[in-house]
């Protein structure tokens, strides 16, 4: 994923600057990918970035015009119209350069100028005149810093890769890390899959200055808790408002926009709200091999009601073929916060990159505005891990059973920068990822909806139906419709949710009891038509067929019976027992092999084939950047 990468240290300024040129050479993915390097060795901070063509952050590092300020960023940071006016005013050039309103605005708002962003970034902000630098990200964490302190420097790469690139001690598995990973599929409360590497909170904001690092946060959850709540007539009034203002920004790119879009009603009220830009945008739904899922089918009507063209990406049978690269380079570049259930992630937006530069979703929206969530115990069969890790994966399962969270707080705050991660990192691979559900308005005037809004549809359905009636006309994946008189269910809607639930569990999470009767499941779905209306990914059948040499040949890989996470006898019967439609391990399989292909790929350093460049490609770089095309 593009992002930065840093060192502050006192030491050689040769070893530094060596050191953080091979961070950077870990993160460079694609060979269109824009790097340099910028020190200032004065003050010991040593900073580098890896960004995409055309991105926010391509013309780095940014400087004011008497160069003792620098930049360097990650992600994009929306330009605020009244912020524009106020800087103009004071007579900052900043009409149509986005290379220097942010610096311009930290000059004039000092420590106070990182309340004002919005936007889903990380960045290193150097003031020589002050002697002071400061380490931020977004208010969310959602674009994630890593870091690792010694005694004599401190280390922070937006990717743990980069760490552990010059960093040779973190080269091994974090015990706590492995058991949240185990329980929830993702790692918490700033644990890491690595020894040594923490996640810096979201908000964070830490001053270094003097050889002495000062560690706080700008922004913390608790500041939007305590807004009243709003009634529900005036919260849907102050949403609609709110929405459309904020809109138009997520649209402002000087790259081709690609909205891409669902069934669902994230997506719709996006389409409904959608402002008139230069250059139309292109839409795009993700699908699978031959079957169109109502998602395709309904969002390509969506895109016809609105005049847009529509594309259905498809999975095709060279994902199969290449299974193995396409694991890898997924599980590589996202430092194992995708798994090898995510290696579609990257093919796809792969495809949806040649369409556009910009990937703009609905992605988070029914986190934020309707409470939905995917977190939970994965529920791996015990017999896979040793008695020590199956005593502490429950203790994981208990330690967040007793937490307390507002339900925005949850999933602005812990869902989307800890479960949802993953689904990001890859994304951001290929293409700059846009949501304006993430918003800093949106989320806070969230915290505002009464609870029977904050849980329903119908504020949404209701955006949608005033703002453009014909698309509310079109069914949800869901069977939901909108109607100018209120909102009603579709008489399909029972139907939409059944087949949903027997997508789910025929294509994840079908019990162990019911794996045998899988032939038969198939046989009645391709005689009546009942399955694959919802879902595309299919991995639980892929394991069993097109991708069964591959599975079977990591499970009995001698280096991955020597972990000492799995129980050997269990793992070796465990791909027979799928395979062969017995059970139903597809959960348990991607852990293992995710966690094998961590251990190969980023600790042992056996680097994945997608590689095309490596750090010594980097020149050296000084007090200007280096950017190789």
């Amino acid at each position: 994923m593009p992002g930065i990468v840093g060192i502050i240290s006192q030491k050689p300024v040769e070893e530094c600057r060596r050191q953080v040129t091979s961070m950077v050479g870990s993160m460079e993915q694609m060979p269109s990918d824009l790097a340099g390097t910028w020190i200032c060795s004065e003050m010991g901070v040593y900073g580098g970035w890896v960004a995409l063509e055309e991105s926010f952050a391509a013309d780095q590092p940014f400087f004011n015009e008497q160069r003792d300020i620098a930049l360097i960023f990650a992600g994009e940071c929306f330009f605020d119209p009244q912020i524009q006016t106020e800087l103009t005013r004071k007579g900052h050039g900043v009409v149509g350069n986005r290379d220097s309103w942010l610096i311009h605005l930290y000059e004039e708002e000092g420590d106070r100028f990182f309340e004002r962003l919005n936007g889903l970034f990380s960045g290193l902000l150097v003031d020589k005149k002050r002697r002071k630098a400061f380490l931020f990200n977004d208010r969310f964490g959602v674009r994630r810093i890593y870091c690792h302190e010694t005694k004599d420097a401190i280390y922070f790469a937006s990717e743990a890769k980069a760490l552990l690139r010059v960093v040779p001690e973190l080269r091994a598995f974090d015990d706590e890390g492995i058991a949240q990973f185990l329980t929830f599929g993702c790692t918490l409360d700033g644990h890491t899959l690595f020894r040594g590497i923490q996640v810096i909170p979201g908000g964070s904001l830490w001053m270094f200055e003097g050889g002495k690092c000062r560690k706080g946060r700008y922004f913390s959850p608790s500041n939007w808790e305590s807004q009243p709540i709003l009634s529900a007539e005036s919260f849907e009034a102050e949403f609609q408002e709110t929405f459309k203002s904020i809109l138009p920004r997520y649209f402002e790119s000087e790259s081709k926009i690609g909205i891409s879009l669902t069934a669902g009603l994230d997506s719709r009220m996006i389409m409904a709200s959608m402002p008139i830009i230069a250059e139309t945008p292109v839409c795009y739904t993700f699908s699978g091999e031959e079957q169109d899922t109502l998602d395709a089918r309904l969002a390509a009507r969506v895109a016809e009601a609105c005049g847009l063209q529509h594309h259905i990406l498809r999975i095709s049978q060279d994902f199969f073929s290449d299974f193995a690269s396409h694991a890898d380079h997924t599980v590589y570049a996202t430092d194992g916060s995708m798994g090898i259930l995510g290696a579609h992630e990257i093919y796809l937006n792969a495809q949806a990159r040649q369409l556009a530069r910009v990937r703009l979703t609905g992605n988070y929206g029914s986190e934020i505005l309707r409470g939905a969530t995917t977190f939970k115990p994965l529920g791996l069969s015990p017999q896979l891990m040793g008695p020590d890790l199956r005593k502490a994966i429950g203790s994981c399962v208990s330690s967040l059973a007793r937490e307390r969270y507002h339900p925005v707080t949850f999933a602005a705050f812990r869902e989307i920068p800890e479960k949802r991660f993953g689904i990001l990192a890859a994304s951001c691979i290929r293409s700059v990822f846009r949501t304006p559900y993430l918003d800093n308005q949106i989320v806070a005037l969230a915290y505002q909806a009464p609870k029977n809004i904050l849980m329903s549809p119908l504020p949404a359905l209701r955006f949608v139906t005033h703002n453009n009636p014909a698309l509310a006309t079109i069914p949800t994946d869901m069977g939901l419709v909108g109607l100018s008189r209120g909102v009603r269910c579709s008489g399909s809607a029972l139907f939409s949710r059944a087949t949903f639930k027997l997508d789910y569990y025929y294509n994840e999470g079908l019990p162990h009891w019911l794996s045998r009767l899988d032939p038969l499941l198939r046989h009645l779905s391709s005689k009546v038509g009942i399955l694959g209306l919802h879902k595309f990914l299919h991995y639980r059948s892929w394991i069993q067929r097109e991708l069964s040499a591959y599975v079977n040949g990591v499970l009995t890989d001698a280096q991955t019976l020597r972990s000492p996470f799995w129980n050997c006898n269990f793992l070796e019967s465990m791909g027979h027992e799928h395979t062969s439609v017995r059970m139903n391990y597809v959960r348990e399989i991607d852990a293992v092999l995710t966690l094998e292909a961590v251990d190969r790929l980023l600790l042992r350093g056996q680097h994945a084939e997608h590689k095309t460049k490596a750090a010594s490609e980097i020149l050296p770089a000084g007090d200007v950047p280096v950017h190789r095309l």
